[in-house]
C-alpha cells in the first residue's frame, strides 16, 4: 500500500473538461474530433520546447498549434477564432465527477495541489476558479516557475520542494500516462484516471501507476483504503 502526504493533480482533461471545446472545434473545423488533435499536439510541442532548451507559455503554444492544425487542414482561421480558443482554454469546465472526488479527499485529510502546464494567468481568474475548484487546493503550482513543462522531472519536484516533503510523500494523479511517467521518474507516486481517450501503457519497460481508477470518487475511494 502506498501512504501518500500530498496528492498533486494534473489540471487540463484531468480536472476540467477539454471537450467542452469540441463546439468551438466544430465551427471553425467542421470535426470536433480536431479538439483531440489539437490538444495532442500541444503536449507534443510542449515537451519539444522544453527538450530544445526553449520556452514559450501554454496558451501562447497552444494559439500556434492552432494556427499550425489550420494551417495542415487547409482552414483558413481568423484572430477572432485564435481568441476564442484561448478564452475556451481559461473557462473550461470541470468533470462531474470532480468535486465529489476532491471532497472525499478533503474530508479524508489528504493535502490537496495541482500541477499544470497553464500559467497563472495574472490579473485574471485561472481555469480552476473558472471551473469553482480553486478552494480545494491549498497550493496551485504551474511549470512557468519551472520553465519547463512535464513531464520533465524540474516540474514536479519544485512542488516537493515548495512544500517541504520528499518526493515519496507525493502522489501525482493525472489522466495522462506520460505525466505519470515523469512524476514516477522524479519519485513520486502515481494515480492513473482513465478519462475516455486515456488508458495505461501495456510496457513491461515502462513503469506502471499504483493505482487505475475510472474517475476520481474511486481513486478517493481506494486512497482511503474503503474500496
Amino acid at each position: 500500500m502506498i501512504h501518500p502526504q500530498v496528492l498533486v493533480f494534473d489540471v487540463n482533461e484531468t480536472l476540467i473538461d477539454i471537450g467542452a471545446m469540441d463546439p468551438l472545434f466544430e465551427r471553425v473545423f467542421g470535426d470536433a474530433r480536431v479538439t483531440r488533435e489539437w490538444f495532442g499536439q500541444l503536449v507534443t510541442y510542449s515537451m519539444a520546447t522544453t527538450l530544445s532548451g526553449r520556452w514559450e507559455d501554454f496558451f501562447t503554444l497552444g494559439q500556434g498549434v492552432l494556427r499550425m492544425v489550420a494551417d495542415v487542414h487547409g482552414v483558413e482561421i481568423t484572430d477572432g477564432d485564435v481568441e476564442d480558443v484561448r478564452t475556451a482554454m481559461l473557462t473550461m469546465p470541470a468533470h462531474p465527477d470532480v468535486e465529489p472526488g476532491l471532497t472525499r479527499l478533503r474530508d479524508a485529510g489528504f493535502r490537496l495541489v495541482t500541477l499544470t502546464n497553464s500559467p497563472s494567468n495574472p490579473g485574471g481568474r485561472s481555469p480552476l476558479e473558472h471551473a469553482g475548484l480553486a478552494p480545494f487546493f491549498e497550493r496551485r503550482f504551474t511549470v512557468e516557475t519551472a520553465r519547463a513543462y512535464k513531464p520533465a522531472p524540474q516540474a514536479y519536484h519544485l512542488v516537493s520542494q515548495a512544500l517541504g516533503v520528499p518526493p515519496s510523500a507525493c502522489l501525482m494523479v493525472a489522466c495522462h500516462v506520460w505525466d505519470l511517467m515523469g512524476a514516477l521518474g522524479a519519485g513520486f507516486g502515481a494515480g492513473l484516471i482513465t478519462r475516455p481517450g486515456n488508458a495505461p501503457l501495456p510496457l513491461a519497460s515502462s513503469p506502471q501507476p499504483d493505482l487505475v481508477a475510472p474517475d476520481l470518487p474511486v481513486l478517493a475511494d481506494l486512497l482511503a483504503g474503503t474500496a
